[in-house]
This record gives C-alpha cells, sequence and structure tokens, in this order.
C-alpha cells in the first residue's frame, strides 16, 4: 500500500471519527503546494499531493499529516512532516503509515507515538487558544457535530 492509499483507507476516516471536517469551522485540505510557495516544494516529488494533509480551523493551519506506506516505519516521514511545519508555521507534526502514528510538537520539541488524532476542539485548544494568533471569543465557540 502506497502513501496515497494510507491516506485515503486510514488517514482520513480516522479524521473523519475525530471530527475533522464535521466540526464547523474545521477542515481538511489536501493540497499543500497551494500553501506553499512553489519554490519551496520543488524539492518534494510529484506525491507531495497525495501524501500530505493540512488540518485547519477557521483558516489557521493547526497541523500536518505526512502518510507514508504501509510497509514503511511509522516514524519514517518525521523528518518531512516538521520541514513542512517549519515552513508553513505549524505546531504539530504527524506521521503515520495507517499501524501506528507519531506526533511532533514543534514549539515544545515534544515527539512521542500517540494512538488517535486530535479532534479539532482539543487541537483548537492545545494551540491556537493559548497563543495571540486567535482571539479569545474564536476559542470559546461550541465544537459541534
Amino acid at each position: 500500500m502506497n502513501e496515497a492509499e494510507t491516506r485515503a483507507e486510514y488517514i482520513d476516516p480516522a479524521l473523519k471519527h475525530a471530527g475533522w471536517g464535521i466540526v464547523e469551522g474545521s477542515r481538511i485540505h489536501r493540497s499543500i503546494s497551494s500553501l506553499l510557495a512553489v519554490s519551496k516544494v520543488m524539492d518534494s516529488g510529484p506525491n507531495l499531493r497525495s501524501r500530505t494533509t493540512i488540518l485547519m480551523y477557521r483558516n489557521h493551519k493547526l497541523a500536518v499529516i505526512e502518510a507514508k506506506a504501509w510497509d514503511k516505519p511509522f516514524t519514517e516521514g518525521a523528518a518531512q512532516a516538521k520541514s513542512y511545519a517549519a515552513k508553513m508555521s505549524i505546531r504539530f507534526a504527524y506521521t503515520t503509515n495507517g499501524q501506528g502514528i507519531y506526533k511532533i510538537d514543534m514549539k515544545r520539541g515534544k515527539e512521542s507515538e500517540i494512538a488517535s488524532l486530535s479532534d479539532p476542539a482539543r487541537t483548537v485548544g492545545s494551540h491556537l487558544c493559548r497563543s495571540k494568533r486567535l482571539a479569545r471569543s474564536l476559542c470559546r465557540g461550541a465544537f459541534r457535530r
């Protein structure tokens, strides 16, 4: 199973289950090349769109997810996910092969294996609500499915 299949068969359903794309204001963005300047992704290869996902809430980029093939270690995409997160000033980066998930907190420098992807409320709460980039009123908004 390649990266695109991992994303389609494992990442997308996990995101939907967590509420991404369902909770009002949350969005799953699958075209990273439109979020980065073309010059910054020249080295990323032709499969960039099919394997990299950006999680957004009310047009704020919250996390980047790098998909890896089923037969690769789930941590293999960590350097690439970190690179994309740094280029786009995103705090959280994830890499997964559909069997395991590796989370990277770019701000705190912490990395660990996790059991599941966070829902929009938890992701916003742990990132943007403590940030000056987003007004407190936005963070107090109800997350409804």
